[in-house]
């Protein structure tokens, strides 16, 4: 099949390669633009713009995917479909009728649920014991298009949002060649979203990423994980913030001390990491990242200049 292919992130790459591999016809690829990156700023290129590039994939890279130059541009190509994987920007109807096929989505949630654009972190921060992935034919809508095919998944216990994102966007890449070859012989059925059934899983802000001490161990362990490793959720620390990882929840009926007092510090066993109490149990975190420093042990932490027992986080 004769396909256009629009992502940017890691998540995509396995979709791409997927397609590449199965013989499809990928006329072209389009990604967001090069931006500046890392500590040193300097402008780099989308994980799938350098996969296209090694697989030499034509590139466009419009600061905007939409108006009348640019929808020339596809339409040269005769596109068959457009396959769209975290592309991270809206396309406008004209943009997604253009195929002759239409234009196709993978998104990681089993839609009508997690409509947006951090389905997996919100999944696991909400306590969602399975998620999965989408195919769907794209509207104008946001993530509101009719499913083709979708594939459940547990949420391993202990599993962060980029754990998970790596497993699903495998999943996904399987699910998207099932889908077209659905789709190429008449086989698939599109089925319309509940709308009573829709959930949104908006984008994370940064305080959305801050932990909350007064509320349950459990549900501070969950947001740590859904938040590792991108943005990393956070707690004040002298002024500063610290980011957190590898939680373990203890749970229990009465708090032992004030939420976010330092319970137990530097252990005999350092997996132990530290002991936080919260308003419903406590929490242990075995890996931090304090501002403007590595990853790191969270004893490793208090050995230098962290938090000691009776101190307390923000």
């Amino acid at each position: 099949m004769r396909l256009i292919f629009w992502g940017s992130p890691d998540f995509a790459l396995p979709s791409l390669r997927a397609l590449l591999g199965e013989g499809h016809d990928v006329l072209a690829v389009v990604t967001q633009p090069d931006r500046p990156a890392g500590r040193g700023r300097g402008v780099r290129p989308t994980p799938v713009k350098r996969l296209a590039e090694e697989e030499g994939v034509p590139v466009l890279q419009p600061d905007r995917a939409r108006g009348g130059d640019f929808l020339a541009r596809l339409a040269a190509f005769e596109p068959e479909a457009s396959i769209v994987v975290a592309y991270g920007q809206i396309l406008p109807g004209d943009v997604l009728d253009l195929p002759a096929l239409g234009s196709l989505n993978l998104h990681a949630s089993l839609l009508p649920e997690l409509r947006g654009a951090a389905p997996i972190q919100w999944a696991i921060a909400r306590g969602y014991d399975r998620t999965g992935v989408t195919v769907m034919r794209m509207v104008e809508r946001m993530d509101a298009g009719p499913i083709l095919h979708q594939v459940p998944e547990p949420i391993l216990p202990e599993e962060t949002a980029a754990e998970l994102a790596a497993r699903l966007s495998e999943i996904g890449a399987e699910a998207l060649i099932e889908a077209l070859a659905m789709l190429e012989t008449g086989q698939l059925t599109a089925v319309e979203q509940e709308e009573s059934k829709v959930t949104f899983a908006p984008r994370i802000s940064h305080d959305d990423a801050r932990i909350d001490w007064s509320g349950d161990a459990i549900a501070a362990g969950r947001l740590i994980r859904a938040m590792d490793d991108v943005p990393g959720a956070w707690a004040g620390w002298q002024g500063e913030e610290v980011k957190l990882f590898r939680p373990r929840p203890e749970p229990a009926e009465e708090p032992p001390a004030a939420p976010g007092t330092v319970l137990e510090a530097d252990g005999i066993d350092p997996a132990d990491g530290i002991r936080i109490a919260c308003g419903r149990g406590s929490l242990r975190v075995r890996e931090v990242k304090p501002a403007g420093r590595r990853r790191m042990l969270a004893q490793e932490w208090v050995r230098g200049r962290g938090p000691q027992v009776r101190d307390r986080l923000d």
